[in-house]
């Protein structure tokens, strides 16, 4: 699984973060960080939460 975000579209609103804090960072910079690229297949159910839930649609999960 690979995480993709489309950083022009992304609003760095956390609701990722919130979801999924393992994979998605939002810092004090106001910007997201995707912690790991290809998170754990373990992660699967709250990455697509999270890409699901994602205001903006700017979360892809590819594999």
């Amino acid at each position: 699984m690979r995480v993709i975000v489309d950083f022009d579209r992304c609003k760095s609103n956390a609701v990722c973060m919130g979801v999924a804090p393992e994979v998605f960072e939002v810092r004090d910079d106001g910007y997201l960080y995707v912690l790991q690229e290809e998170p754990p297949e373990e992660l699967r159910p709250k990455v697509e939460e999270a890409a699901r839930l994602c205001p903006t649609g700017a979360i892809t999960v590819e594999g």
